[in-house]
């Protein structure tokens, strides 16, 4: 880690992604996120990087897709209807077991929408919106510094796995600055190295491998039913050994809240008004949205007697995994604002009161 300096948000996003070997950026100005593809197009090239404006997002995921072929570590950037535009070749990057790290940095919707944050991204992210059987791996940063580690992290994770994985940020997040400890670099796998280091790439075989392609069609339906079985149990590991999660004051609490994100942030105020009150209450904040960390509830039923979500969504998307992962072992709440709005402490506390019939 080098020395804290004070940075936005975009900025760090795209500086951690350069120290972690990315040597390769496709996008499309879009708000909240500018920032990253105007970094990418000044630094880059100084680490003997490619930037590359596409004509739109389309263009830049499915360039994306053919610099992760040859091997390489690819960053996209865009924002929630950004984001929407790339599903399809999302699900196609899946589908032939591709590599790349995607940020979203969301803003409010449906649609166009604003240009405020919001976490109504949710299903998009977790669920996806490209056809077919697949998953993406989900970070979501409370912070700059969080989302820095995370990005040098998405990338070893995205080549494990190989798989596409997204940091979901909000646009809070890639808009504020804050004191940053840069992930220190690592250097970047290039030219020949790609071809030990990654024998899947297309790299050309030289005669010293058998051809291979990659293939996103299978028209015979039980070739392509056994090629879905081959690669699936990677998202039964994921499972196993991806989640993550923070527990804040839950050891002896009768309610929790749950917050991804820099809402999060808000909410552990509200925890601590609470306390001050009395009220036994703590926060469990999932780090990972998919895959989503139901061992994170297990106390939900016997010491914890009710559970509030508190996101940035209107049907409470990120509810919905809650109440999967309590199992109807005690009751879910919603607070929640929407459409670019922002939740405060004071709005939470009032909210939960009400909740909880607490004067």
């Amino acid at each position: 880690m080098g020395e804290k300096q004070l940075m936005k948000g975009n900025e760090a996003f795209a500086t951690a992604a350069i120290n972690a070997g990315c040597r390769y950026y496709f996008g499309y100005p879009i708000t909240p996120q500018n920032e990253v593809p105007e970094f990418m197009s000044r630094e880059l090239a100084k680490h003997g990087g490619a930037f590359i404006q596409a004509e739109s997002e389309l263009g830049a995921v499915n360039m994306a897709y053919g610099a992760a072929a040859a091997g390489g570590r690819v960053l996209l950037s865009s924002s929630s209807p950004g984001i929407a535009l790339m599903q399809e070749s999302i699900s196609l990057l899946a589908s032939v077991e591709l590599p790349i790290v995607i940020i979203n940095v969301m803003r409010g919707g449906p649609g166009i929408g604003s240009i405020q944050p919001s976490q109504a991204d949710y299903d998009q992210v977790t669920i996806g919106g490209g056809n077919g059987d697949y998953k993406t791996i989900v970070y979501a940063p409370s912070s700059i510094q969080e989302a820095c580690d995370m990005i040098a992290k998405a990338f070893d994770v995205a080549e494990e796995y190989r798989n596409p994985v997204i940091v979901c940020a909000d646009g809070m997040i890639g808009q504020m600055m804050e004191p940053v400890a840069l992930p220190d670099p690592v250097e970047a796998v290039m030219g020949d190295d790609i071809r030990k280091a990654k024998p899947w790439a297309l790299t050309g075989h030289r005669g010293e491998r058998e051809r291979h392609a990659m293939n996103s069609v299978w028209l015979q339906q039980d070739l392509l039913e056994d090629y879905i079985d081959a690669y699936w149990p990677k998202f039964e590991k994921a499972q196993e050994e991806l989640p993550e999660w923070e527990e804040y004051m839950v050891d002896d609490a009768e309610v929790v809240y749950v917050a991804y994100g820099s809402t999060s942030r808000i909410v552990k105020e509200a925890v601590g008004a609470l306390r001050a009150e009395g009220l036994k209450i703590g926060l469990i904040r999932p780090k990972t949205l998919w895959p989503f960390p139901d061992k994170a509830f297990e106390k939900v039923g016997s010491q914890i007697k009710h559970v509030i979500s508190v996101e940035l969504s209107k049907s409470g998307q990120l509810r919905r995994d809650v109440r999967l992962a309590v199992e109807g072992r005690a009751p879910v709440s919603l607070i929640n604002r929407y459409g670019g709005m922002l939740l405060d402490p004071a709005e939470v506390i009032e909210r939960t009161k009400k909740i909880l019939e607490v004067k």
